[in-house]
């Protein structure tokens, strides 16, 4: 927990990430939604799990990526490797599996049998023979990149990536992330909501807690707001050096006094960090990954929230608590649940009041929107999202004038 003193961050501190008001057409405009869509969703690199999800030769999961219209076959071949490929048969385009996860050895598809190895080797072609000129070498499943840091999967859907993802996220970032160390983290607890707005509206919301105070009065309110720090700002904000992540230091009331039954199961679960050497060490940082992805590591929990655009005015928000071990006992699985239901809880309250921001700005009313300072997460997410989309006009623009 944070020191009674407050030390709060300045103007000068983040003017640098700019101070003017951001236009507001971006956050509900359909055609430059389009353009995210091209510019980021399909050459950026994505959260799409945990590794732990693949862990065995033969595990697969299926991951949909509706922004880019795509459908994801990541599987750990019999070697070990992971691989990732579009859902996709070779031979007419249907979609080869329907499971969202299982084990196999190899991947049929239902409508012809075309079968495929958990390397993407096309391997038995029914009737083969009535084919013309078939060359089996060009049918594998079109591979898609594939990497991990700290032991969740990225993916990105271009198919010459422009950097690595280690370049992605920057080498002090990178390391930063393997520092949480979150250790087994091969459970999890998840829960999926949509809401009807932009998907920037949506990542908005969860990178400040300016309406903490009122938005959150009869959850978390108390508990990160006090005399000194009426707003629960944070206490520090830091941007990488590429400009695409940031991170917040959260802050809170070192006067707050749980309920019963919060503080019965803060306990259970401190108990059980003790307990649990491989435990990641505990952390106040909110980490916000481009373009779309949160984590928060603490004692003995991982926490990832994840927003896909469903299209231009619908989103989708994916959280998942990782945690350490199996909850062997039933005072174990109280504190669990009781912590996804508390969080669900403040997302509950978050979403009407998302829902009225979409509305308000896709009204055209506003030509702009006024951050302040504890809003410089955003400020600095959408600069990363413009740049991103300008650059890729500028590249079409010089293959149009090339041709």
């Amino acid at each position: 927990m944070n020191s009674v003193s407050y030390q709060a961050v300045t103007k000068s501190d983040v003017a640098s990430i700019g101070t003017n008001p951001i236009p507001a057409k971006p956050y509900y405009d359909e055609d430059y939604f389009r353009l995210e869509q091209e510019a980021i969703f399909k050459r950026a690199w994505l959260h799409v799990g945990r590794a732990s999800e693949v862990a065995k030769p033969g595990q697969f999961i299926v991951r949909e990526v509706e922004v880019a219209n795509a459908s994801v076959l990541i599987v750990r071949g019999e070697g070990g490797e992971l691989r990732a490929f579009h859902n996709v048969c070779a031979h007419r385009g249907a979609e080869l599996v329907e499971a969202k996860s299982g084990q196999a050895s190899a991947f049929s598809c239902r409508y012809h049998r075309w079968t495929y190895g958990t390397d993407g080797a096309v391997r038995f072609i029914p009737d083969e023979n009535a084919f013309f000129d078939l060359d089996k070498a060009k049918c594998s499943l079109a591979p898609i990149a594939i990497d991990t840091c700290a032991g969740f999967i990225f993916i990105n859907l271009d198919r010459s990536p422009r950097m690595s993802l280690r370049e992605f996220l920057g080498e002090d970032w990178f390391t930063r992330l393997e520092s949480l160390h979150v250790g087994g983290g091969d459970m999890f607890s998840e829960y999926v909501f949509d809401v009807e707005a932009n998907w920037k509206v949506a990542y908005d919301n969860f990178q400040e807690i300016y309406h903490g105070k009122f938005v959150h009065a009869h959850s978390i309110g108390k508990s990160i707001t006090s005399n000194e720090n009426p707003f629960g700002y944070p206490t520090k904000y830091e941007f990488s050096e590429n400009g695409l992540h940031r991170s917040k230091t959260l802050w809170n009331n070192p006067g707050y006094e749980p309920t019963p039954v919060e503080s019965h199961a803060y306990s259970i679960n401190r108990a059980f960090a003790v307990k649990n050497p491989v435990a990641a060490a505990p952390t106040t940082d909110h980490y916000y990954l481009f373009p779309n992805v949160t984590f928060l590591a603490m004692r003995n929990r991982c926490f990832t929230q994840t927003i896909w655009p469903l299209g231009p005015h619908r989103t989708r928000s994916v959280i998942r608590q990782y945690w350490e071990g199996k909850d062997t006992n039933a005072s174990l699985r109280f504190a669990r649940e009781w912590q996804m239901a508390s969080l669900l809880d403040v997302h509950s309250e978050d979403r009407d009041i998302i829902e009225a921001s979409h509305k308000g700005l896709r009204s055209g009313a506003r030509e702009f929107i006024h951050f302040q300072i504890h809003e410089v997460p955003l400020r600095h997410a959408f600069n990363a999202v413009d740049r991103w989309v300008r650059e890729f006009q500028q590249e079409q623009a010089g293959a149009e004038a090339g041709r």
